[in-house]
């Protein structure tokens, strides 16, 4: 498997109910200096995140226009749109979104994470 296709995997699993409500499965995924800025103007770092993910209400997300691009031997960047689905209906939530992984002891983590709202797809 190439490394795009491993880290879509890793962001997939970031959005599934199973990972955001298992915090040692979330603390694996995230480096120690983890730090996002949310679409909704927050910052949150790890332990921010361990405490509040697995507490908060699920939306079932789509990926799409994925996208890696390599910043140093041991780090990629990736950038995507995120489709929210609720109810088979989408929400006004949508978002671009990007992640830098770093591969630490054999593992690609999530160093940083941004998302940004967008218009959904069809709206104008």
């Amino acid at each position: 498997m190439d490394l795009s296709q491993h880290l879509l995997q890793l962001e997939q699993r970031l959005l599934s109910r199973a990972v955001r409500q298992a915090p040692a499965e979330l603390a694996r995924l995230l480096a120690d200096d983890f730090l996002e800025f949310g679409a909704s103007g927050g910052v949150w770092d790890k332990s921010d995140i361990l405490e509040a993910l697995p507490k908060a209400p699920f939306t079932q997300r789509i990926v799409s226009q994925f996208n890696l691009k390599w910043s140093s031997e041991n780090s990629a960047l990736v950038t995507y749109h995120c489709h929210n689905v609720a109810a088979d209906r989408p929400v006004a939530a949508d978002s671009w979104r990007s992640s830098l992984w770093r591969l630490e002891h054999g593992e690609w983590r999530m160093v940083f994470h941004q998302g940004t709202y967008c218009a959904r797809a069809g709206d104008d």
